[in-house]
């Protein structure tokens, strides 16, 4: 039976593409403010099935299917065991918020990816193993936590400068949702971080 984080991934990356063979389908699940007020509202959930090209994809998955499995048993016992699924898909329904009341207005505006959901999983990882390496680029090892602290600093940098397609509030308010979800579902996980970040060699 396959896990939770294996069926995500399946299913995005099959909606993902159909998407690029299908614009009209494509254009009916980006998040698209003018559409949201509208009524349609599932555009904050399926806006995170789709991706804008194959590295986007990839990255995005790739992170998913490593820290996905590495914390998904924290969230079964919930929800009659699909606790992380809904964990996952609120984290980008949530990620994207900021974003909706900021460019509610904005007929240009886009955005699509997995990278609220993403970026929540990887951040409740840093919350059970903060001095665990992560491979930047798959080959640079660096303890979760400084990842973490570089991750937000770089955000809201990025997102102050502007001039991207990048939308780097969904990474980041991902991540925070990632964070209070986690305590609030099993408030030991926050002395155990403490305790594991004081303690970097044990």
């Amino acid at each position: 039976m396959l896990n939770h984080t294996t069926l995500i991934i399946i299913i995005t990356v099959i909606v993902s593409l159909v998407a690029w063979q299908n614009k009209a389908l494509f254009n009916r699940l980006i998040f698209y403010p003018p559409a949201v007020n509208n009524g349609q509202w599932d555009r904050f959930v399926t806006h995170g099935f789709i991706h804008a090209d194959s590295m986007h994809l990839l990255f995005n998955m790739f992170t998913l299917y490593f820290f996905g499995r590495a914390i998904e048993g924290l969230y079964k016992p919930f929800l009659f065991g699909y606790g992380f699924v809904v964990f996952y898909v609120l984290a980008i329904i949530i990620a994207m918020i900021p974003s909706y009341i900021k460019h509610k207005n904005t007929a240009s505006y886009l955005s699509l990816g997995a990278s609220g959901g993403v970026s929540a999983v990887l951040f409740a990882f840093i919350l059970l193993a903060p001095w665990e390496k992560i491979y930047l680029f798959a080959i640079i090892p660096i303890p979760a936590i400084l990842f973490a602290i570089a991750y937000v600093a770089y955000s809201i940098y990025a997102d102050k400068r502007g001039g991207s397609n990048i939308n780097h509030m969904a990474h980041m308010w991902g991540g925070a949702f990632g964070v209070i979800a986690t305590i609030i579902l099993e408030p030991q996980v926050l002395p155990h971080f403490i305790n594991a970040l004081l303690s970097p060699g044990f």
